[in-house]
C-alpha cells in the first residue's frame, strides 16, 4: 500500500526541481529584461498574446500626448506638423523589418479583414492582367480550408466580385492543387486553431510557378518568428498587429505588396487617401505610387499612435531570437505539460501542436478530452491567474509572446493546469 504522505513529499520535490530549472532559464535569457517594458500583473500568467498582446509601458502616455497636445493644442495642425499624415507608410517601415521586408512595401491602416479583401482581388487582377489573352483564364481561387473564418468570408466575397470559384484545400496540399486557372492562393501562416507553422517558402514557390498571385494571413506569425518575405517572393501578405506585435484591441492592421508589383497593384477600395494627390480632390481616381496605393481612407491616429509607440519595444530585438525563445518556452510548456498533467478521471489533455520546430507557431493548442470540459477548464484556469483562451471544439490555447513571457510563467501555467484536470503531480 502506497504512502500518501511520501507521494506528497516526492510531488513536493519534483515540483521544486521544475521551478528550479524555470528559474535557470530565466537566469539565461538574454531577451528577459523586456519583460519590464510590459504592464504586467504578477499574480497572472498571461498566455493569450496569440489574441491581445499585453500594454508596453510607454504607450499610455504616448496616448496622452497625443490626445492633449496634438490634437487638444495643435488640433488640424498636427496632419503635418505631427505627421499623422505619413503615419501609415512611417508605421509599416517599423513592421518591416520584423517580416523580412524592405523599405516601401508595407502600409498600416484599417483591419485585417479589409486589407484580406484588397490583397486577394488585388492577386486575382494581377494574375489576370498578365495572363491577359491567356485561355483558358483564371477564375479559380484556392482557400486554406483551416483559414480563420473571416478570411474564408472574404474571399468568398472576393471571388463573387471577381468571378472566381472558391475552392478550400489543405495547405500542404497545394503544391498539387494549383494550376493554371488559379489566380490567386489565400493561406495562412499560422493555423490559428493548432499553432501549425505552414511551410511559406515552399507553398509560395509552388503558387509562383504555377502562374498565381501569393497572398499570406500573418496574424499569428508577425512578431513571433521570422517570415521573410522578400526572400522568399511573396507576393501579398496581410496581418493585424494587436497580437504578438501588442498594438492594442483593435489597432490598426499591415499590408505587404512586393514592390515589383506594386505598379500593377489595382485596390477594390480606391479611397482618397491612396490617391496620387489626395488634396487635389480630383474626381478621376489616379493611384499612389508604392504601397500608399494600399491605403483607403482617413487614418485613425489614435490607435496608430499607440501601435507605434508600442513597436519601440522591438529597438534592438533580433527576432531570430524572439524565435529561439519561442521554440524554447513552448518545449518546456510541452515538457511540463506531461509532467503535471494524466488521464485523470474526467478530462485529459493531449497536444495538437507539431513537435517538429520547423511545424511549430508560437502557441500550444491542448485538446481537452471530453471536448465539452474544455471551456469550463479555460474558465477554472482564468480563475486561478492563467489566462489563454478556448476555441470550439474542445481546443485550450496558449501564446507564448517571448518579449515578456517567462519561464516561470510556463511552468506555474502547466502546474495549476493539472491541478484543474487532476493529473499527477
Amino acid at each position: 500500500m502506497s504512502d500518501p504522505a511520501a507521494g506528497e513529499a516526492r510531488d513536493a520535490t519534483q515540483n521544486e526541481a521544475r521551478n528550479g530549472v524555470a528559474a535557470s532559464l530565466d537566469a539565461a535569457d538574454p531577451l528577459a529584461p523586456l519583460r519590464e517594458l510590459f504592464v504586467l500583473d504578477d499574480g497572472t500568467v498571461y498566455l493569450d498574446g496569440n489574441s491581445l498582446g499585453a500594454l508596453p509601458a510607454r504607450v499610455p502616455g504616448r496616448l496622452a500626448e497625443v490626445v492633449s497636445r496634438e490634437w487638444g493644442q495643435l488640433g488640424i495642425r498636427s496632419w503635418t506638423e505631427s505627421g499623422w499624415w505619413e503615419m501609415p507608410q512611417r508605421v509599416g517601415e517599423l513592421i518591416a523589418p520584423l517580416v523580412g521586408a524592405g523599405p516601401g512595401q508595407v502600409v498600416v491602416g484599417d483591419s485585417t479583414s479589409v486589407n484580406v479583401l484588397k490583397a486577394v482581388v488585388g492577386a486575382v487582377r494581377i494574375a489576370r492582367e498578365r495572363d491577359s489573352g491567356r485561355k483558358p483564364g483564371r477564375d479559380e481561387l484556392l482557400v486554406d480550408e483551416a483559414t480563420f473564418p473571416t478570411d474564408g468570408y472574404i474571399a468568398a466575397s472576393a471571388a463573387r466580385l471577381t468571378g472566381c470559384a472558391v475552392r478550400p484545400v489543405a495547405a500542404a496540399q497545394v503544391p498539387e492543387a494549383v494550376g493554371t486557372r488559379t489566380a490567386a492562393v489565400l493561406l495562412n501562416h499560422v493555423d490559428y486553431r493548432t499553432g501549425t507553422l505552414n511551410d511559406l517558402p515552399a507553398l509560395t514557390a509552388a503558387v509562383r510557378k504555377a502562374g498565381a498571385v501569393s497572398v499570406w494571413d500573418l496574424c499569428h506569425s508577425a512578431g513571433a518568428l521570422p517570415v521573410g518575405l522578400d526572400a522568399h517572393g511573396v507576393d501579398l501578405a496581410v496581418g493585424c498587429t494587436y497580437k504578438f506585435l501588442n498594438g492594442g484591441p483593435g489597432a490598426p492592421a499591415f499590408l505587404y505588396v512586393r514592390s515589383a508589383l506594386q505598379e500593377r497593384f489595382d485596390t477594390p477600395l480606391p479611397g482618397w487617401a491612396s490617391h496620387a494627390d489626395p488634396f487635389a480632390m480630383d474626381p478621376a481616381y489616379a493611384p499612389a505610387a508604392g504601397a500608399a496605393r494600399g491605403r483607403v481612407g482617413t487614418p485613425d491616429i489614435l490607435s496608430m499612435a499607440a501601435l507605434e509607440e508600442a513597436l519601440a519595444v522591438w529597438d534592438g530585438v533580433r527576432i531570430e531570437d524572439v524565435r529561439a525563445k519561442s521554440l524554447a518556452l513552448t518545449d518546456f510548456f510541452l515538457r511540463c505539460v506531461a509532467a503535471y498533467t494524466g488521464a485523470g478521471d474526467e478530462v485529459a489533455v493531449r497536444s495538437l501542436t507539431p513537435a517538429e520546430h520547423a511545424r511549430r507557431g508560437s502557441q500550444v493548442a491542448l485538446l481537452c478530452d471530453p471536448a465539452e470540459r474544455a471551456e469550463g477548464v479555460m474558465a477554472e484556469l482564468i480563475g486561478r491567474g492563467v489566462v489563454g483562451d478556448f476555441r470550439r471544439p474542445g481546443v485550450l490555447r496558449f501564446g507564448f509572446t517571448p518579449l515578456y513571457t517567462a519561464f516561470q510563467d510556463v511552468e506555474r501555467a502547466a502546474r495549476v493546469l493539472g491541478e484543474v484536470i487532476g493529473g499527477p503531480r
